[in-house]
């Protein structure tokens, strides 16, 4: 076996320890008064309605609203011109789709979000934010109801063009080759903006933005001047829909107002959340001693491996890293957390397994370590990855895209695509932790004299 340099064992179990305490506390100092979060832990976590309540709002478009010409007309009747002015499904869908983006982009993945086409309604809803302490529903809507801007940035990020200048958006099919794109259409003002954009800015990018969050980033290769584009991208028919609905969300011709909000008790409720986390705690502790008394060495290095993979999985969920979204747990996400650990638990017990087995066919310390490590890999990643594949399926079907909605409907979005996350979450964390970093430890601490005891592995006393 090749043996890993012995000060790596306690570097790597070090590095794991001081991850954990700054994933699971969080990183906090204070300018003046004023607390300021560097980076989150358990206490700043967003939880689901179920475990902590949230608001249920109902949006509709405000009583006047723009006509296609600048005249202000009241929904459901005549314009200025003598025309009927009835805001459209496809206005109610967009609108949709702001409030839906608004929620992605501010982390809240635990929501339910629906379209009342007969009464022009849109009914969301969604949990209190981690530090609400007043939990007024109105303040919490707010946000999602502000009207909604639509910008289109240079290379620079600078705003070249807002949605003023789009006449509508809508998902069409390339004749040519049957690729889904995007046909952009813009009024007689948008139109001399666009030609100018699209020649400065030729063989160059032009950012699409509702508000600070990038919807597209198409590159421009022609000059426009016509007043009509195509966005492509390799899009499939909800991806091209989704973002025509975003488009014209920015240059929706009404405002959303709040017509009804009330508070949603949870059914679960903070002390449930307690009580789960002390059972919690008491279970690690009782599987981190079955592990150490069962299987020493490898069991204590196992135990090191489980807490940094509790931490990563935590870490996913709090925005940690900047690659991850902020994610609303939800009670099905905290199942997923504790399967992803039962996951790490067997993991490292398979290897253990070999390791013993090894030396009951005679192996020598080294060799056992080398052949139950090797030995077991495949085991593992077997079944990690057939739990990868299941969080996938979960997470696109039920996740914010929601590609087979039309089948399962949109009710369980938030619940299902929370298990789906955490166990994928918590999987990957099994396969940089139980399966790489333990085996990294693993065979760094057997070079340590004191430890090079059959025993201490598993094996026949000496």
């Amino acid at each position: 076996m090749k043996r890993i340099p012995k000060p790596v064992f306690f570097i790597v179990a070090l590095l794991i320890l001081l991850f954990a305490c700054s994933a699971f506390f969080g990183v906090k100092y204070y300018e003046g008064d004023v607390q300021q979060t560097a980076i989150k832990g358990l206490s700043d976590i967003r939880w689901g309605i179920d475990i902590r309540g949230g608001v249920e709002a109902t949006f509709k478009p405000d009583e006047m609203i723009s006509g296609s010409d600048g005249d202000t007309a009241t929904s459901d009747s005549e314009n200025a011109d003598g025309e009927n002015t009835e805001i459209t499904n496809e206005q109610i869908d967009s609108a949709k789709s702001i409030i839906e983006t608004r929620m992605v982009s501010q982390g809240i993945t635990d929501y339910e979000l629906y379209s009342d086409y007969g009464s022009k309604r849109i009914i969301v809803r969604f949990p209190w934010k981690e530090d609400e302490t007043d939990f007024d529903p109105v303040n919490a809507v707010d946000e999602l109801a502000a009207t909604a801007h639509l910008s289109f940035r240079n290379p620079s990020g600078e705003e070249v063009m807002d949605g003023s200048a789009v006449k509508s958006a809508a998902a069409r099919v390339n004749q040519e080759n049957g690729e889904y794109l995007v046909l952009l259409e813009l009024n007689n003002e948008g139109k001399e903006i666009f030609s100018n954009v699209t020649e400065e800015y030729l063989n160059q990018a032009i950012s699409i933005y509702m508000d600070d969050t990038l919807l597209s980033a198409p590159t421009v290769q022609a000059h426009i001047t016509d007043g009509s584009a195509q966005i492509t991208g390799n899009f499939t028919a909800e991806e091209a829909t989704k973002l025509a609905n975003q488009i014209n969300g920015g240059a929706l011709p009404f405002t959303l107002t709040v017509s009804s909000y009330s508070g949603i008790s949870p059914t679960l409720g903070q002390n449930s959340l307690t009580a789960m986390g002390y059972a919690g705690i008491i279970a690690f502790i009782l599987i981190a001693l079955f592990m150490i008394i069962r299987y020493r060495v490898p069991g204590f290095v196992a135990v090191i491996a489980l807490i940094g993979q509790v931490a990563l999985s935590i870490a996913a969920v709090t925005r940690y890293f900047g690659v991850f979204n902020s994610f609303t747990m939800t009670l099905p996400g905290i199942a997923g957390l504790i399967l992803s650990i039962g996951m790490g638990v067997d993991a490292n017990i398979i290897t253990a397994e070999r390791i013993k087995e090894e030396f009951r066919s005679g192996k020598t310390l080294d060799s056992a370590i080398e052949k139950g490590t090797k030995n077991s890999l495949s085991a593992i990643v077997d079944g990690n990855m057939t739990v990868v594949i299941v969080s996938i399926i979960l997470l696109l079907v039920f996740g914010p895209s929601n590609i087979l909605s039309f089948i399962f409907g949109e009710s369980t979005t938030g619940t299902i695509y929370a298990f789906g996350y955490t166990l994928l979450m918590g999987t990957i964390s099994n396969f940089i932790m139980g399966v790489w970093l333990s085996r990294v430890m693993l065979k760094s601490i057997v070079g340590i004299k004191c430890m090079r005891k059959k025993w201490l592995f598993g094996g026949a006393g000496e």
